[in-house]
């Protein structure tokens, strides 16, 4: 296992390499270009000199989080056969530059969703929750400015102001799209960038959606245990692989997720840790990565980890905001700091654990 945190680059992001060289155990990052916009190539020239600035602070590129999808890919446009050769010469140059692990996700339109970036807890924390009730009252459209103002001046991954003022002709696109055919345009492109994996060894690891279920009618589907497994069928080739996120697929309830863990062994190339504690079913916010501070058991997410030989990257993900600090919502330093020592603990007890038992057997 791999300790990280993710990191979008200098001019965007107000945690500092040096901040993160100090996190113990912390020894690479999850980055991205974050000013190319989507379905543009990334210049080798530019991920070089990314990469120099990360292991001139002493740490490494661990992956790449994201090289996003263009809306033409996924809803199956003409345009895509471009954007997708785009994406191929991405990874071409990526691999060129010795990056083997890329994070993206297939979510129509918005990325991740939350209804509110600053919610108060009894703590005084703020942290980043969602409500059912709050988007059901809303237009998508509008969904921009009910959050903008708890940005902290920061540009926000998936809710860019450009991505957003063309929210209405997104849509549009979807419109006679639903989740088999979306899941046809995503095993398509997977087939595309293969042979691109397969020579430079990448490890494409897909995000769930987040949260678990339609929003705003758009058709979700990396959702659950039974449609991961599909995909990975239907594209049977190690570098089709999963970024398991426990708290994207933790948002619905019925998802076990130890058992997820467990039935996608080998699959597995990159992890988000993290807690959300529910207020109902579909009222959650996020909590510390303390597991009793949330609904998950911490724990047996790690065990499950360890006990599949898990060695990629790991993040803590989606941080509070404690002790003052003004960051993008969710990336702070302070709180994914203590996040990272606490994953950093619960693997060593249990390696320590497993060695004992070895012992005494």
């Amino acid at each position: 296992m791999q300790m990280t945190l993710r990191w979008y680059g200098s001019s965007y992001d107000t945690v500092t390499l040096e901040q993160i060289r100090q996190i113990p155990g912390v020894k690479g990052v999850i980055t991205t270009l974050y000013d190319t916009a989507p379905g543009d190539v990334w210049p080798q020239e530019k991920i070089h000199q990314l990469k120099m600035e990360v292991e001139a602070a002493g740490l490494k590129i661990a992956g790449i989080e994201s090289v996003n999808v263009h809306e033409a890919i996924k809803a199956g446009l003409p345009e895509r056969e471009q954007y997708i050769q785009n994406y191929i010469e991405t990874l071409e140059n990526l691999g060129k530059e010795d990056i083997h692990l890329v994070c993206y996700n297939f979510m129509p339109v918005f990325d991740w969703t939350r209804t509110e970036l600053a919610r108060v807890r009894a703590d005084g924390s703020t942290v980043l929750a969602y409500t059912q009730a709050a988007v059901d009252a809303l237009k998508p459209e509008r969904m921009f400015d009910t959050i903008v103002g708890d940005m902290n001046g920061a540009v926000m991954p998936g809710w860019e102001p450009e991505r957003m003022a063309h929210v209405r002709e997104a849509f549009e696109l979807y419109k006679s799209v639903d989740s088999e055919k979306l899941f046809e345009n995503l095993v398509y492109f997977l087939e595309r960038i293969m042979p691109v994996c397969n020579k430079y060894d990448i490890h494409m690891a897909i995000h769930p959606d987040d949260p678990a279920w339609p929003v705003f009618g758009l058709p979700r589907i990396i959702i659950n245990k039974e449609n991961i497994l599909r995909l990975m069928k239907a594209v049977d080739n190690p570098h089709n692989g999963v970024t398991f996120c426990s708290g994207s697929y933790g948002t619905n309830l019925e998802n076990n997720l130890p058992e997820m863990i467990r039935a996608l062994k080998g699959r597995i190339h990159f992890a988000h840790v993290r807690n959300l504690k529910f207020n109902s079913s579909d009222d959650f916010e996020e909590a510390a990565h303390l597991s009793s501070d949330g609904t998950f058991d911490m724990y047996e997410i790690m065990k499950a980890l360890y006990d599949i030989g898990f060695d990629g990257p790991i993040r803590p993900d989606h941080g509070r905001m404690i002790w003052g600090e003004k960051a993008m919502p969710g990336y702070g330093l302070y709180d994914r700091a203590l996040g990272a020592a606490y994953l950093n603990g619960l693997w060593e007890a249990i390696e320590k654990g497993e060695r004992v038992s070895e012992i005494k057997s």
